[in-house]
């Protein structure tokens, strides 16, 4: 039984972002500060890869990755189902045939066999729990990307600073949680930090 739904100890963020405000993820001003592009140049996968988007939302990027790397496998996974039913909206509406959306059931099945794992603006959202699970999923040369809002700059939007975490702070809780970390260029809003399974 997959425990990501249920155990959300060690997260930074007190609750779950709450579905009513989806509408702001789909919001492609985003990608203004988190450019589709930028996300795939840090990940470098490989041809083929299985890219998992750990907390996918309502796709967005999902979505916009896949456009842009048809011969991906982009799997979108959301432990809510109101993001679930974006999702899959989403998907059908643009017509991409190289995303899936599920739930935290998929994980077992994915175990070792991403390419790479996407977890953007989440990791305050992750608890101990769901950390073990996205570094389960990763093949043994494979990377997670961590983007998350990054507490030591003053932003327009994102959460309140207390509730997402400075790149130090980032990286000491991926350590903690089995990860070699490194620190890549940060973008306007957000940390960006590469983490491999530690050897």
């Amino acid at each position: 039984m997959c425990r990501v739904h249920h155990d959300r100890h060690g997260a930074k963020q007190p609750g779950r972002f709450d579905p009513a405000r989806a509408a702001i993820l789909d919001d492609t001003a985003r990608f203004a500060y988190v450019s589709p592009d930028a996300l795939l140049a840090e990940l470098v996968l490989p041809p083929s890869a299985t890219l998992v988007d750990f907390g996918a939302g309502t796709g967005l990027y999902a979505i916009a990755l896949a456009q842009r790397r048809p011969d991906l496998r982009v799997v979108a996974l959301d432990e809510q189902p109101e993001m679930l039913d974006h999702l899959r909206t989403a998907i059908g509406r643009t017509g991409v045939t190289n995303v899936e959306a599920v739930d935290p059931s998929a994980l077992d099945a994915l175990r070792g066999c991403a390419g790479g794992v996407l977890a953007l603006n989440v990791l305050h959202e992750l608890g101990d729990a769901a950390l073990e699970e996205l570094l389960a999923v990763l093949s043994s040369d494979a990377t997670a990307l961590f983007v998350d809002w990054n507490a030591a700059v003053e932003r327009p939007v994102g959460p309140p600073r207390d509730h997402v975490y400075s790149p130090g702070d980032a990286v000491q809780r991926l350590e903690a949680a089995g990860f070699t970390v490194e620190i890549r260029a940060p973008l306007a809003y957000h940390f960006v930090l590469a983490a491999r399974p530690a050897r």
